[in-house]
C-alpha cells in the first residue's frame, strides 16, 4: 500500500506550470441572504466573476467520488462529510446526493487499508453535477475518459490533492490554472507545462473546474462549492455544524505559507518535494554556489533536468 510520502514521491507518474495570480477575495451580493458572487482571475490573468451555481429546483444535487487504489481517505472523506451535512436555510432533506464511482463495483483498499465498495461504475453511475477526484495510485483510460465525459455537463470537477494530476491528465486542465499539494507543485508544473500551477493556492477555481490543495484543503473547497449554490450562510451553519474552525475556504490564497521550500542549512528539505532529508546520505546537487538535497534520486534527476527553472520556482 502506497503511504502518502509515497503518493507525493510518485505523482509525477500520474501524468502536469509556472503560477499566475488567481483571488477569489472580493464578494457582491447577490440578492439572496448572505450570498456572494466570487471574483477571481481567469487563465488569462483578467479579473473574472465566478457565478454562483443554481441548485436544482427539486431534487438533489448529484456528486460523485471517484475512487480507485491508493485513495487517501481524508481527500474524498473530508468533501463527503460537507456536502453531507450541507445545511441549507428552508431546506429539510439533503440537498446533495453522494455516491462513489470506479472502473468497477469491486472493493477498493485506500490508504490506511480501509476498503470500500464502489456503488457504481463508470456505465452505472448516475449524471454527476459534482465530481470530486482524490489522490489515487493512477488512473486508467477509462477513467479519464469519464472525466471528460461527466465534466461537459458538470457545475464543479473538483480535485484533491495529487488528484490534480488525473484532472491534468484528460486534458482538460490544459491552459487553466489548478494547485496542489504542496510537496508536489514542481512535479505538476514539470509535467503539465501547459497548466498555470498555482503555488500557496488553498484552492483555485477556473471555470468548472477546480483544484485544491492537500489533505484538508478538500474541506475548504467543498465549504465553498455549497457557498456558490446555497450562500454564505449555508456554508456557515455548516461549517458550524461541523465544528470546522478552518478559514482557508473564505480566502483562496490562504495556503500562503506553503507557496515557497522553507530549507535551511540547519534543517535542509528535498528541493522538489519538501520532505526531511539526511544531509549526509541524501542526494544532492551543488547548482550556482548552492546545495541541494533531496528525497529519491528521482527527485534529484527532475531537478538536474531543469535547475534553472526549479530554483526560479523557490526564490
Amino acid at each position: 500500500m502506497l503511504k502518502r510520502r509515497d503518493l507525493l514521491r510518485n505523482s509525477a507518474t500520474l501524468g502536469l506550470v509556472a503560477a499566475i495570480p488567481m483571488s477569489v477575495a472580493s464578494e457582491v451580493p447577490a440578492g439572496t441572504t448572505s450570498a456572494r458572487v466570487p471574483v477571481g482571475v481567469d487563465s488569462t490573468g483578467s479579473a473574472a466573476a465566478l457565478k454562483p451555481l443554481r441548485p436544482p429546483l427539486q431534487g438533489q444535487i448529484p456528486v460523485a467520488f471517484l475512487i480507485s487504489a491508493g485513495a487517501v481517505v481524508i481527500d474524498f472523506c473530508g468533501p463527503w462529510e460537507v456536502f453531507e451535512n450541507a445545511t441549507v436555510p428552508g431546506k429539510s432533506n439533503n440537498a446533495f446526493q453522494l455516491y462513489t464511482v470506479a472502473e468497477t463495483t469491486q472493493p477498493v483498499r485506500v490508504t490506511g487499508g480501509m476498503k470500500i465498495v464502489p456503488e457504481y461504475t463508470f456505465a452505472t453511475a448516475p449524471v454527476p453535477k459534482v465530481i470530486v477526484i482524490p489522490a489515487q495510485e493512477g488512473s486508467s483510460e477509462a477513467m479519464l475518459e469519464w472525466i471528460r465525459k461527466s465534466t461537459r455537463h458538470t457545475d464543479v470537477t473538483m480535485s484533491v490533492c495529487t488528484g490534480a494530476f488525473v484532472l491534468a491528465k484528460t486534458g482538460l486542465l490544459s491552459g487553466k490554472s489548478a494547485t496542489t499539494h504542496h510537496g508536489a507543485y514542481t512535479e505538476l508544473a514539470m509535467a503539465f507545462p501547459d497548466i498555470h500551477v498555482k503555488r500557496g493556492a488553498r484552492f483555485v477555481e477556473d471555470g468548472n473546474l477546480a483544484s485544491a490543495g492537500g489533505l484538508s484543503s478538500g474541506i475548504d473547497l467543498s465549504l465553498r462549492v455549497v457557498e456558490r449554490y446555497f450562500g454564505r450562510e449555508a456554508s456557515l451553519k455548516t461549517a458550524f455544524w461541523m465544528e470546522y474552525q478552518g478559514q482557508g475556504w473564505l480566502n483562496p490564497d490562504s495556503n500562503r505559507p506553503y507557496a515557497h521550500v522553507r530549507s535551511t542549512d540547519a534543517h535542509p528539505l528535498c528541493a522538489i518535494c519538501t520532505m526531511d532529508v539526511v544531509p549526509t546520505v541524501a542526494p544532492k546537487t551543488v547548482y550556482a554556489g548552492k546545495t541541494y538535497y533531496f528525497c529519491s534520486v528521482d527527485h534529484k534527476r527532475l531537478f538536474d533536468s531543469a535547475p534553472e527553472k526549479i530554483t526560479h520556482w523557490l526564490a
